[in-house]
């Protein structure tokens, strides 16, 4: 009886480790178990539950939706999955709540036994198959690209025929094309010289760097013939300036993202310089008021409203632009007020003021970095091409520029608040002659400033560190912008945070961060010489 179990336990694992997962879906003859969950149990309960055999035929033949195939990929690669003696399951959130499954319901006493649901190898080349079967079958086209992103992480494993099966069966165009470069790649490998020739030239429209990578192998071998050579050689050329224009695409992206966060840092600058003619070197440190708030409304979601923390950023713009105007209107009432007409002494005033803030901020939350998570839709981005990612964080902050910058053009010029400002930075005397109380409109302009200030905060702390040090990093490429762009010009501004946030990023990458700075500074220096109003010149009461 022992040799008999002995041999059937053999007989399993020579199954297990000798039948290629593929080959299942290859060959017609053979057809996958099929396991049905119960009526009171989902796939992925049924999945926990089952054995090694089972869970590989689960996940080569999948029973469910592929939308619960994803959350089961979801909660395996996030190490969420666990379960108990008993094969109840479990869902292990933040490492410090756990949830049952599917109910959602929280678990007060853990089990003691509990253990996480992990995929051996085989199983994770069975779940990929199964993740591209699915897919692959779906009426999305964009699902069906997913699944050929699945085969081309795991060409060893291909079959050759099924490939070519799938491109003839393909009636998307975007699919197709992405099939015809998988197929491609694997008659690459042929030992036949003009199917290697043709998979050349198909390749040859790629845009991928592993491509890149096996043309380049391929052209160091000396057995090259001479018509494979110049096909290889073709190849490399078009496929590295793809390469090279998704990069350069992705610099310039970058560049703008830079862009909107200095137009916003800049923005209250170029307000309250152009109206009240001050130099306010606190304004780094409302950006990072702003960017605390940020912080502090984050922690009070993740304390008081645990299940709705992934949207704390919608309540944080508001308080981050509140606290920042009223913390500057106070600066502007207390500090600024009795020091108009006294340039130095405000930049000198102003100066203490930053330092005072950066300490009170030190003494509140610490002179470390606070960690200000970004929110879940946030998370992630658009793959353009294989070398060309853009992050969603990024993209949401210049569309939030664009949004603040046309709030702004339509509270100045379609409002009576606007109309005031303007005013009162043309010629103060006679808009107090007509009865405009300048003082309020300068203590309210300042806020505005100030609130903008607190809003490029809010969005850098999408995008890096948050720490009593945050402004002073902005703080000067912000006068930058308002000088090359002009003093109290909004459409200045734009240009300018424009012009100096790409050339800043598109320096960088060729001559390195500090060389960078340097160069912008004195062609900055060399502009101001030839245009000392900057892009946009305003006449205003400091115009002689």
């Amino acid at each position: 009886m022992a040799k008999q179990y002995v041999l059937a336990l053999l007989c399993v694992m020579a199954q297990v480790i000798f039948s290629p997962v593929w080959a299942e879906q290859a060959t017609s003859t053979i057809t996958p178990t099929t396991v049905t969950p119960t009526a009171s149990q989902d796939a992925i309960q049924t999945f926990v539950q089952a054995d090694f055999v089972t869970r590989r035929a689960m996940l080569n033949q999948w029973p469910a939706s592929i939308e619960e195939l994803d959350q089961l990929v979801a909660y395996i690669d996030q190490n969420q999955l666990y379960t108990d003696s008993a094969g109840r399951t479990y869902i292990l959130q933040d490492d410090e709540k756990l949830l049952s499954y599917p109910q959602q319901q929280v678990i007060e006493n853990w089990p003691a036994d509990l253990s996480q649901v992990t995929l051996v190898n085989t199983l994770r080349k069975a779940l990929n198959f199964g993740q591209a079967k699915v897919k692959l079958n779906s009426n999305d086209a964009s699902q069906r690209l997913a699944a050929v992103d699945i085969l081309e992480n795991n060409l060893d494993e291909l079959d050759l025929a099924t490939v070519k099966q799938l491109y003839l069966n393909e009636k998307n165009d975007q699919v197709k094309a992405r099939l015809a470069q998988l197929k491609a790649r694997l008659d690459f490998n042929s030992a036949d010289e003009f199917t290697k020739i043709e998979a050349v030239k198909v390749l040859s429209d790629s845009n991928r760097p592993d491509v890149l990578a096996l043309i380049e192998q391929s052209l160091a071998q000396p057995q090259n013939n001479a018509v494979l050579k110049t096909a290889l050689v073709d190849a490399q050329k078009k496929i590295k300036t793809r390469i090279q224009m998704s990069e350069w695409s992705g610099h310039v992206f970058s560049g703008l993202s830079t862009a909107s966060i200095l137009l916003l840092a800049a923005l209250g600058l170029a307000i309250t310089y152009g109206l009240l003619g001050v130099i306010n070197m606190a304004h780094g440190e409302l950006i990072m008021i702003g960017a605390y708030t940020t912080y502090v409304v984050q922690s009070f979601f993740k304390t008081h409203f645990a299940g709705l923390v992934d949207w704390y950023l919608l309540a944080a713009i508001p308080a981050a632009f509140l606290v920042s105007a009223l913390i500057g209107m106070l600066i502007e009432r207390t500090v600024i007020r009795p020091l108009y007409g006294r340039q130095l002494e405000t930049l000198l005033a102003t100066f203490g003021v930053s330092l005072i803030l950066m300490q009170a901020v030190r003494m509140i939350f610490g002179a470390q970095n606070v960690e200000v998570s970004n929110v879940a839709w946030l998370s992630g981005g658009i793959a353009v091409t294989p070398s060309l990612m853009l992050p969603y964080n990024r993209i949401a902050i210049i569309g939030f520029t664009v949004a603040v910058l046309l709030l702004l053009l339509f509270l100045l010029n379609k409002t009576r608040f606007g109309l005031f400002v303007r005013a009162v930075t043309q010629n103060r005397q006679m808009a107090r002659a007509v009865g405009i109380r300048s003082a309020r409109i300068d203590m309210m302009a300042f806020g505005l400033g100030s609130g903008l200030a607190g809003l490029a905060g809010c969005a850098l702390a999408q995008v890096g560190n948050v720490g009593p040090d945050l402004g002073q990093n902005y703080i000067i490429d912000a006068f930058l912008v308002v000088v090359v762009g002009g003093v109290g010009q909004v459409w200045g501004a734009v240009l300018a945070a424009l012009g100096l946030g790409i050339s800043g990023t598109v320096l960088e990458i060729g001559l390195g961060a500090v060389l960078a700075k340097i160069i912008l500074l004195v062609l900055v220096i060399l502009f101001i010489q030839k245009r000392p109003q900057g892009l946009f010149a305003i006449k205003g009461r400091f115009v002689e």
